[in-house]
């Protein structure tokens, strides 16, 4: 057996378990089970390191439950472990009450990669006000905004953000007992989240900045943008008011990408 093949094969049995006939012996084959249980752990940990909100949420026991068997169903795939869990929250949502003992959780873990998302996203240069100040009149009606690549927007079904601030503030390994948790109601709306500077924000949207930043992702004009929230607000002048007055916010915010 080459040595390409030989590594595949132990890849193979500390990753999936696989058999490694012929390969290990003696003390090795007892190393193999050390591997195995290395292998599995350092996942978990990714897991805790990309969900720390949702970790804290359900406390070690409960995580660790959850971790695992999230392991064995999507094993890693990514050449890089800061994305191993992309899949978790999804997971969640069929897990069952055994391993998710609340379905706002899996808001949470939603929350978390979001903003680890934008955390990791590209950079890119932002548009500024005065890039808008040189456009004519006639340009607006078919201009085109585009995203900052850290603009993470994600569909949630609670009001989890109060809660996962809590948490986040917390530190367990102060020795503090997990604070008292505000209830997260249920709540279907959209979390913004996105990088401005070096630091993270997020914010929850209203249901008119949800639809025109959707149209914003979509390659709509600003046309269409003010169409979209004429749609929404009844009223063409008011919604060519709230349009410029999101723009607006969008600049401060840094959403906008050059």
């Amino acid at each position: 057996m080459s040595v390409t093949a030989q590594q595949r094969q132990l890849a193979a049995a500390i990753r999936d378990g696989a058999e490694a006939d012929g390969l290990l012996a003696g003390d090795f084959a007892l190393g193999l089970q050390v591997y195995r249980h290395a292998y599995r752990a350092r996942l978990a940990d990714a897991l805790v390191d990309n969900h720390t909100v949702l970790a804290r949420a359900l406390g070690d026991e409960a995580f660790d439950a959850l971790a695992h068997a999230y392991i064995a169903t999507h094993p890693s795939r990514h050449p890089s472990i800061r994305w191993f869990g992309h899949a978790l929250a999804d997971f969640m949502a069929d897990a069952g009450d055994d391993l998710v003992p609340h379905e706002s959780l899996i808001d949470i873990a939603r929350m978390d990669w979001a903003l680890r998302g934008a955390f990791d996203a590209a950079d890119a240069p932002l548009l500024a006000p005065e890039n808008l100040a040189a456009l004519s009149p006639d340009d607006w009606a078919g201009l085109q905004l585009r995203l900052h690549p850290s603009v993470q927007r994600v569909a949630l079904a609670h009001a989890v953000e109060p809660a996962w601030r809590v948490l986040r503030e917390w530190d367990p390994d102060t020795g503090a007992d997990q604070p008292e948790l505000p209830e997260p109601r249920p709540h279907a709306h959209v979390l913004l989240a996105w990088r401005q500077g070096l630091e993270t924000r997020w914010r929850s949207l209203e249901p008119l900045e949800a639809t025109l930043l959707d149209a914003v992702a979509a390659g709509e004009t600003f046309a269409q943008l003010c169409e979209r929230a004429a749609a929404v607000l009844g009223d063409a002048d008011a919604a060519a008011a709230a349009a410029v007055g999101l723009l607006q916010r969008w600049l401060a915010d840094g959403l906008l990408q050059r």
